[in-house]
């Protein structure tokens, strides 16, 4: 105990000039890695977090920004009080979703909704017509979960990307599914550090509540307007956030170097 109790800070201390998305990564790949050797499979359990961060050397923090991420992309899901275990269905670690997000980190938020009310909003559509039960009680339960989740933005974000995603694969287009997957990876990765400033988390949910009701209802033009409905009011909500995150960056103190008169 005692030993790991002093590992934590000389973890934070060499994490200290790594940026955060690299952070990320590592522990994507690390993840990667044991499902690509068999190590662990659909189903299994991930050896607890404590023991994760002290193999890969990073805070506990950084681990569950990844382990985060890996939720959001499907690959992962937590269960409360029982851990983190890999997911039964796709996608894999290995699909073009991942290895195409570095690719999309130089894209400008407005080109990214853009491209968002083109494909979802005809995904939505296609999703009334052609989702199953299975895919009805998925995006019933991610609503539930973002409800349960509204004074938790991290956690509200990682149940509003599994929404999207789950909407995608009911359409039932792999093309389109592979397209919604390289989005939601670039729309997680850059809103998990501004979701902390969001004003309105219930205004999220109730919508996406409406275009659950409309796929629910076999009700394609209904699912298409409420999609872009969404997306429109979230790019504002997205843009403020985002605002919010760049003022605080600007009024928080620049650190002081060592030695240097105070």
């Amino acid at each position: 105990m005692k030993k790991e109790a002093v590992k934590e800070p000389a973890e934070k201390a060499a994490n200290a000039g790594t940026p955060h998305s690299q952070l990320t990564m590592q522990v994507v790949e690390h993840v990667r890695a044991l499902i690509a050797s068999g190590e662990v499979k659909p189903g299994d359990r991930l050896p607890p977090e404590r023991e994760l961060a002290r193999e890969l050397q990073i805070s506990r923090s950084s681990l569950r920004a990844g382990i985060g991420f890996l939720s959001a992309m499907g690959v992962l899901k937590s269960r409360h009080g029982a851990g983190t275990f890999v997911s039964s269905g796709p996608p894999a670690l290995d699909s073009n979703s991942l290895s195409v997000l570095g690719v999309l980190h130089g894209f400008l938020p407005w080109q990214m909704f853009e491209a968002r009310l083109v494909l979802e909003a005809s995904v939505a559509a296609l999703a009334a017509e052609r989702a199953t039960d299975e895919h009805i009680a998925e995006l019933a339960e991610e609503v539930a979960e973002m409800y349960a989740s509204l004074d938790d933005p991290q956690e509200y974000l990682i149940h509003d990307v599994r929404f999207h995603r789950t909407i995608a694969r009911a359409a039932g287009n792999p093309i389109l599914a592979a397209l919604m997957e390289t989005i939601t990876a670039n729309l997680y990765e850059n809103r998990q550090h501004t979701v902390h400033h969001s004003q309105d988390l219930k205004e999220s949910a109730e919508m996406h509540r409406e275009i659950f009701r409309a796929i629910r209802t076999r009700n394609g033009a209904a699912a298409r307007r409420t999609m872009e409905q969404h997306l429109n009011l979230a790019r504002v909500a997205q843009d403020a956030e985002a605002s919010a995150a760049k003022a605080d960056a600007v009024a928080a103190p620049e650190p002081r170097t060592p030695g240097a008169p105070s």
